[in-house]
């Protein structure tokens, strides 16, 4: 075992000459083994220890273990003595999600103040095994088959390729000793259940069964690389960005082998789930522009020709410009108003407003467009809907919804950024003007 421990972690250049590193130290026999191993080939490392107080005596009698076994070899080991059910109930979660998040919080607080390389854990081949499987049981795509990675930022998993029976070979080679917790042997939680009746009734289907297995899982994973490959390539060619907006052609994803995958892994970054990508792709077999996904931050809609993956608009609230306004904030900028006699220079940008002042009633209101809205825009003698102004200046979906106007009294003046109404404009009668431009 130690000759195959050093060899693994020498191939995959876990551990640096010179650098020191934090063991994840419960008392059982995986951490333990690991331990001995680490200490046995001359790997500096210091003891971290999570007395969780769930099994009273026990939990003590784990703490004491873990400090006299460092202490006989001179190796600083630090404690955390946590209120696990405490932290679960404040946060509404479960046992065993907050000794989770306790342990892996207090290991990275001693990392980080220690300067240490990193926080070595002893998650081994049975784990993996029982991760992989739970992770399909809650219905996890193809990287759930990946289990844990061995090493992972700050994380470091050596002893991923030994099994729980190779350790407890070790153990009794060299003669060490470990705490056992009893809560391992009980059937009320999934992991325990999984391994001590789920797994042990799948490998004796076959005596390579084990094996199998993780060959096939093996497989599973280089599979899945090749596809976030593949997926990369597709997304480079077929995906565009504009104006804080992702663009999908229906012809990049219509008939693609897999569609519904290939949406989730666009999506997912983006708080989308797998239910809603086999939806999606099920909407792309009859378009109808308009509909939308939703998730916790983005929307995604359906246009013409296209889906559009933009952040969900946030509500504007509207705001009055008094007749004295010297400037105004909007989310797209900064405005400065300035008020003049009859000038005899015309601001053509879009961005900016030159309004006769005479024409307008204050004070002046800046709100989002709305269904019915109406104006005539700058040149035209008739009114046109907003709606149809945007169409017709291929406004997309998502920029549509953040289109604001300015009213006076009942009637628009100006769609924000883009066109001036007709009736508001400076002309040869204009005695004074007011003057919008952004910064």
């Amino acid at each position: 075992m130690y000759d195959a421990f050093i060899s693994h972690i020498q191939q995959r250049n876990f551990f640096e000459p010179g650098k020191t590193y934090l063991l994840a130290c419960s008392a059982g026999l995986d951490s333990m083994a690991l331990a001995q191993l680490l200490h046995a080939g001359g790997i500096q490392f210091e003891l971290g220890h999570v007395n969780f107080g769930l099994r009273d005596v026990e939990s003590e009698g784990d703490e004491d273990f873990v400090r006299k076994w460092a202490e006989l070899r001179n190796l600083p080991v630090h404690v955390h003595r946590a209120k696990t059910k405490e932290w679960a109930e404040n946060k509404g979660i479960s046992i065993q999600m907050a000794a989770r998040e306790i342990r892996y919080q207090f290991f990275e607080e001693i990392r980080s103040q220690r300067n240490l390389e990193g926080i070595v854990l002893a998650h081994q081949e049975d784990d993996q095994l029982e991760t992989i499987f739970l992770n399909l049981v809650r219905g996890t795509g193809i990287e759930g088959l990946y289990g844990m990675s061995d090493r992972l930022g700050w994380l470091i998993r050596p002893m991923l390729p030994f099994s729980r029976a190779q350790l407890a070979n070790y153990a009794e080679e060299v003669q060490f000793t470990w705490r056992e917790d009893r809560s391992n042997a009980s059937t009320d939680y999934k992991r325990n259940k999984l391994r001590h009746q789920g797994l042990p009734a799948l490998y004796n289907l076959e005596p390579d069964t084990r094996q199998n297995l993780l060959q096939s899982f093996v497989r599973l994973k280089d599979t899945g690389k090749a596809f976030s490959g593949l997926f990369e390539q597709w997304k480079a060619e077929h995906v565009r960005e504009e104006q804080g907006i992702s663009f999908l052609s229906y012809s990049a994803i219509n008939n693609m082998p897999g569609a519904a995958t290939l949406l989730y892994f666009w999506l997912r970054p983006y708080g989308f789930n797998s239910d809603q990508a086999l939806t999606l792709a099920k909407c792309l077999e009859e378009i109808k522009p308009g509909r939308l996904l939703r998730s916790a931050q983005y929307e995604l809609s359906m246009d013409r020709e296209e889906l559009l993956l933009y952040p969900i608009p946030i509500a504007f609230p509207e705001i009055e410009l008094s007749f004295d306004t010297q400037s105004f904030e909007l989310p797209e900028g900064h405005y400065e108003v300035t008020y003049g006699a009859k000038t005899a220079s015309i601001d053509r940008n879009p961005e900016h407003a030159l309004l006769d002042l005479d024409c307008l009633e204050f004070p002046l209101k800046v709100r989002s467009w709305q269904e019915g809205d109406r104006f005539n825009p700058l040149g035209m003698s008739t009114e046109k809907k907003i709606s149809d102004f945007l169409i017709d200046n291929k406004i997309p979906l998502p920029l549509k919804k953040e289109v604001k106007v300015l009213v006076s009294g009942n009637r628009i003046a100006w769609v924000v950024g883009m066109r001036i109404a007709d009736w508001a404009k400076v002309g040869p009668v204009t005695q004074k003007h007011m003057h919008i431009q952004k910064r």
